[in-house]
Order: structure tokens, then C-alpha cells, then sequence
């Protein structure tokens, strides 16, 4: 339950900076964080905290990667 909770907090606060983005951004923006959550929480056997830093960076390095992506296909 607390990892649902923990996730969702995550997407919210990722998805909240997503409306200025491009599809690519935001597709690994969520894909990242949805990734990184998931590593995160087995990473560190299912703490929140661990969830949390994993959805911030998998979101951060999605973005990242999407970015890229949105630039090199307009």
C-alpha cells in the first residue's frame, strides 16, 4: 500500500511540470519515473524513500532522453 502511495505522489508531482513538454518529453518523463520507482522500491526492499529518489531520477532521466528525442524529430 505504501509503495501505490508513494508512486503516486511521484506521478503527480512529475506529471504536474509536464504541460509546456513535448509527447517525447512527457512519455519518458512517466516512463522514467514509472521505471525508476519500480528499481527504487527493489532496490531498497520497498521503502518509500527508495521509491521516491527512484521515480525522481528515472523522471529526470526520461525527460532528458526525451528532450533529445523531441529535438532530433520535429
Amino acid at each position: 500500500m505504501r509503495l501505490i502511495l508513494a508512486f503516486s505522489v511521484a506521478a503527480v508531482t512529475l506529471l504536474s511540470g509536464c504541460s509546456g513538454m513535448g509527447r517525447g518529453e512527457t512519455v519518458g518523463t512517466v516512463g522514467g519515473a514509472a521505471g525508476g520507482a519500480a528499481i527504487g522500491s527493489a532496490v531498497t526492499g520497498g521503502s518509500t524513500l527508495g521509491t521516491l529518489g527512484g521515480a525522481a531520477i528515472g523522471g529526470a532521466v526520461g525527460n532528458r532522453v526525451g528532450e533529445d528525442y523531441d529535438r532530433r524529430n520535429r
